[in-house]
């Protein structure tokens, strides 16, 4: 047997797990149900690796097992905002910037958002600028500035 062979082995048994963030894990309760999903996935994955034997799947269903139990174990569902003079999680926001953009995002956990469609995570540095201001602050982000039109 060829040494690249074992080594290739060995390395696909030993993928290194999916770093977890140091940021609380907040989530909405949607955020809540892909983690869940993501998890059962996960495990469907692992069940389907096993079976047809393949080494390199079930080490990577079992690296993303472990990733998803994680974060649903440490998972924090937020209540939603009913205060809408600050911006805080799970709001949406618009923002005007300096070139007339109007732009709209919820502010969600980590492993929910999507920014391509309007989700940011907490941990952003917009999400952080916008925190704890209201209607009419005027935001620094991205070397420029916007203008908090809308919190919803």
């Amino acid at each position: 047997m060829s040494r690249a062979f074992v080594k290739d082995t060995e390395d696909v048994e030993g993928l290194p797990d999916r770093p977890i963030s140091d940021l609380p894990n907040d989530v909405t309760a949607e955020g809540l149900r892909r983690i869940e999903q993501a998890l059962a996935a996960a495990e469907a994955g692992q069940a389907a690796a096993q079976s047809a034997g393949d080494r390199a799947a079930l080490a990577s269903a079992r690296r993303d097992f472990r990733y998803w139990n994680a974060r649903r174990a440490t998972a924090r569902v937020a209540p939603e905002p009913t205060d809408n003079s600050v911006v805080r999680f799970g709001h949406t926001v618009t923002i005007v910037r300096e070139d007339d953009r109007r732009q709209t995002f919820r502010i969600v956990g980590e492993d929910e958002a999507e920014p391509a469609h309007g989700t940011i995570s907490h941990g952003s540095p917009l999400a952080r600028a916008l925190f704890g201001k209201g209607v009419g602050d005027v935001v620094v982000i991205a070397g420029g500035e916007a203008e908090i039109v809308e919190i919803r």
